[in-house]
């Protein structure tokens, strides 16, 4: 990255990106890593958290609808994009310097039939927009904290309304956060407790699964035989999900 380009986003407090090692990086409002990719993998995740937000993959392995809430660097996106072909990705992100930078910086796709782009709050989008998605992922912070909107009571029951029958919700919180209770304690009134957790790493993010209607006992078992046929699909360690969602479901 050039020098031209750091001062560029040094004048600009909201986005700014930085590169070392090979891994450029998204950052809003703060050092707090937002997005990260690496320049010689772009359409691969290299973030465990995102990774571990594909999960739903072992509950919904073919969804044709993806709603995303929060664009950062294009990550989730990118990967959905590049290695579900028959998925159509929806998202909406409120700063358009978001993404223009991740047009700029992080190769992310131009929209077409299958991906489309809308500047709007996330909580607005979900009570005013009609869509249906099978699922719907939400990655929205301000620098360490939960933007409001995104998680309040209100946001999450819309969630649920917004969703199809058999739709899942996909949260990002940050386990160290001092409301992340409150936020599950949310989460699990919205979906009638109907929900499952994954903690990234030890004081790190942590994942939950929200499912719109009641999806019955967990098979173990079945998850394992799952996560194994998805581990000859996409470069994700989806055994390893299985495991962390044992420890903290």
């Amino acid at each position: 990255m050039s020098e031209k380009t750091k001062k560029r986003f040094e004048k600009d407090p909201e986005v700014i990106v930085s590169e070392l090692n090979g891994v450029r990086s998204l950052h809003l409002n703060g050092s707090m890593v937002q997005s990260s990719m690496r320049i010689a993998a772009p359409n691969e995740l290299e973030l465990v958290y995102t990774q571990c937000m594909m999960g739903f993959l072992l509950f919904y392995p073919k969804p044709e609808k993806i709603l995303m809430i929060g664009l950062g660097g294009g990550s989730l996106v990118k990967f959905v994009y590049h290695h579900m072909p028959e998925t159509r990705i929806t998202v909406a992100e409120v700063n358009p310097q978001v993404i223009a930078a991740a047009y700029q910086y992080f190769e992310l796709p131009q929209e077409n039939d299958r991906f489309e782009i809308i500047v709007a709050e996330g909580g607005q989008f979900v009570v005013m927009q009609s869509i249906s998605p099978d699922v719907i992922m939400v990655d929205g912070f301000d620098d360490d904290y939960q933007i409001p909107s995104l998680c309040s009571q209100e946001f999450y029951d819309q969630t649920r309304q917004m969703l199809n029958k058999n739709g899942m919700l996909v949260v990002n919180l940050l386990s160290r956060d001092k409301q992340v209770k409150t936020l599950l304690q949310r989460i699990e009134r919205s979906f009638n407790g109907h929900l499952i957790a994954m903690m990234t790493e030890i004081r790190g993010n942590l994942i939950v699964f929200a499912f719109k209607n009641n999806p019955g006992k967990f098979s173990w078992k079945s998850i394992r035989k799952t996560a194994n046929k998805l581990e000859k699909q996409y470069p994700l360690p989806f055994a390893e999900f299985v495991s962390k969602l044992q420890k903290y479901s």
